[in-house]
């Protein structure tokens, strides 16, 4: 225990002199002393002077990070980071163990390899792999390798720069050359558009020429042939009235209107006796002049783009196969989706291809296996050696307004597809229909354009109850289109072979009368494709339109329904169409006296007959083209002559 001296000395330095708050005691020999408390420090308070407008109420302060700038950085060594330095440690350690380098000598070259870090890594990763003892010698050897290699990167980079150089440099060439190209091309198209005008003038001067020639032509053999007639008919008649006049006499009292003898000509003639039947005979061929039909396909017809399938009816490796003028094809679609038509018949043996399989765009035959893409060539033969220059026929081929479209013609085809197959604007497509039709195609597409048998024919079906009308005509507004009074259907022929027709109903089912297509509220729209696939067969692509009801496009099985229908209407027309075949066949004319309402089928009828026309321009070296081969002038300047004469 401490002397009391000692305690009373050691006391200040106990916690509870330090404790007292703001005080400091002072020792002074034996005397103890308060000190005055220390001044606080005066601390400023930023909001002091929004004090007074209430406790709450302050203003916004902003943090000062100024001191932050001051603040010694500090690296953050990875994992990776230490093991970049360990590289560098223990290729000292090799060196000095191996006694070839003192310590500070390789560390200072390896200090220099290090300051370049994209390097270093580069080189510790080569070290690494090399799994073997990281000397000098290695990492200089390693360090060697990686600067040719950054070198060669810089050499490719520089050199794609220059390449990109150049790519701008051609490309500005090029729009350069497309620019004098699309210029050089519309001068030639201007060019070529007034040769076929030219063209067109010539070719209407001649057949203006020939024209006159054949009448002038016409009239002289009539003339001749009167004269020779009534000389012939003079002799025999001066004899016949010298040896037998009693029967000179009888034939005058029957027949005084036609055989009487002429007193006051100044040479002995005689009114030559015209048989009713041999006149009716004549008239019969005045009025069928251009409309003989027959089961033959004129050559004409194939220089036309042609819709021979729906394109909802060639999904992707699917064949369609189908006959145009006699001839197979078969329809799919190439590795890139677009429809194609080669001929249906493999190289090789001859078996069909529709027989086989659509791979990867290609057709594979079913006998041996041979593929034929969309241009028709063979591009694989198995199981033999390959050879070239081998392949099938194909058809150009394309695909607007839902329909596949080939060019069965000769030379390149048309330009420009037809603008009519879309359907008009506000109309939906409620069925899309495909029948082959054991019928000539020219006598169903007369059917199609005849509304006159309506009330006659289909009776059970679309005309039920329709009463038999006064008169029945057709008014052409153009050269193969119009529409018809009573009804109210428009209607027309596009070449060459599609028949368009828009229904007016007043509402559905049911179809009003003296009013046009136009007046009505509804309406339907019809495209009939009547396609010649061979000598007395058609296939025939139906589509019908609506206006209204779009909802009934999503009943159960509509498409079904839709189809009866179209059977039941086809069932009607074809007992009569197959009968008027028949008689063709047998020699009969289905054209030996037209009536006024067959107007529209005439003009169908002299269009076709006068197609072989386009053949002639074509093998004369001017382009192929769509429209009617005749004008509207030449193909009904002879109406009248169409008529019966009662």
């Amino acid at each position: 225990m401490l002397p009391a001296s000692l305690q009373r000395k050691a006391a200040p330095l106990s916690g509870r002199s330090l404790a007292s708050r703001g005080r400091v005691v002072v020792r002074v020999g034996a005397q103890q002393k308060e000190a005055p408390p220390a001044p606080a420090p005066i601390i400023e308070d930023p909001e002091s002077k929004f004090r007074r407008y209430g406790k709450h109420f302050g203003g916004i302060h902003k943090l000062n990070l100024d001191w932050l700038d001051n603040v010694p950085r500090v690296r953050v060594r990875t994992k990776d980071s230490r093991q970049l330095d360990e590289l560098l440690e223990l290729a000292v350690l090799n060196e000095r163990l191996a006694g070839r380098l003192e310590p500070w000598q390789a560390r200072q070259k390896l200090e220099y390899l290090r300051k370049r870090r994209k390097n270093w890594e580069r080189i510790f990763e080569y070290v690494t792999k090399q799994d073997a003892a990281a000397t000098l010698a290695m990492i200089e050897e390693a360090n060697r390798k990686v600067e040719e290699s950054l070198t060669e990167e810089t050499r490719e980079k520089t050199a794609v720069g220059d390449l990109r150089d150049q790519l701008e440099t051609l490309r500005e060439q090029v729009a350069q050359a497309q620019e004098r190209l699309a210029m050089t091309q519309s001068r030639v198209e201007q060019n070529l558009q007034r040769v076929n005008e030219l063209k067109a003038e010539v070719t209407a001067l001649e057949r203006m020429r020939k024209a006159s020639d054949l009448d002038i032509k016409e009239r002289e053999r009539i003339a001749i042939a009167t004269v020779a007639t009534k000389s012939a008919t003079a002799s025999s008649s001066a004899a016949t009235a010298a040896s037998v006049p009693a029967t000179v006499a009888t034939l005058t009292a029957e027949r005084p209107a036609t055989a009487t003898l002429t007193q006051e000509a100044p040479s002995t003639s005689y009114s030559i006796p015209v048989d009713r039947s041999a006149r009716r005979s004549k008239a019969a061929i005045r009025r069928s002049r251009g409309l003989e039909s027959s089961m033959e396909i004129e050559e004409g017809l194939r220089n036309f783009w042609y819709p021979a399938e729906f394109s909802a009816r060639l999904p992707k490796d699917t064949l369609v196969p189908f006959e145009l003028f006699g001839e197979p094809w078969v329809m799919f679609r190439d590795e890139k989706g677009q429809p194609a038509c080669i001929r249906d018949e493999c190289a090789h043996r001859g078996c069909p291809l529709s027989l086989g399989k659509v791979v990867e765009g290609q057709v594979m035959c079913a006998y041996h296996g041979w593929e034929f893409n969309g241009d028709g060539a063979c591009t694989k033969m198995p199981s033999t050696p390959f050879c070239r220059n081998v392949g099938v026929a194909a058809l150009p081929c394309a695909e607007k307004d839902g329909f596949i479209w080939v060019w069965p013609g000769d030379g390149l085809p048309a330009e420009t597809l037809p603008e009519f197959a879309k359907p008009p604007e506000g109309f939906l497509i409620h069925a899309e229909i495909m029948v082959d039709v054991p019928v000539e195609h020219g006598l169903l597409i007369e059917n199609l354009l005849d509304l006159a048998h309506a009330p006659f024919t289909h009776t059970s079906t679309f005309a039920r109850g329709w009463p038999v009308p006064d008169f029945v005509k057709f008014h052409a507004n153009k050269a193969l289109s119009g529409f018809w009074d009573p009804y109210p259907i428009d209607m027309a022929f596009q070449p060459p072979c599609m028949t368009l027709s828009t229904i007016g109903l007043a509402q559905p089912g049911k179809i009003m009368r003296g009013v046009t297509a136009s007046q009505c509220k509804n309406h339907l729209h019809q495209l009939h494709v009547c396609m010649p696939s061979k000598k007395g067969h058609t296939r025939l692509l139906y589509r019908m339109s609506l206006d209204f009801l779009p909802w009934m496009r999503h009943v159960p099985f509509i498409e079904k329904i839709w189809k009866r229908v179209a059977a039941q209407v086809l069932g009607e027309d074809l007992v009569l169409v197959l009968g008027q075949q028949d008689r063709m066949l047998r020699g009969g004319s289905n054209w030996a006296n037209p009536a006024p309402y067959d107007k529209l089928a005439v003009r169908y009828r002299r269009w076709r007959n006068g197609v072989n026309a386009e053949v002639a321009r074509v093998r004369a070296g001017e382009p192929p083209s769509n429209p009617v081969a005749m004008s509207a002038g030449e193909m009904f300047s002879v109406d009248e002559d169409d008529l019966i004469d009662n």
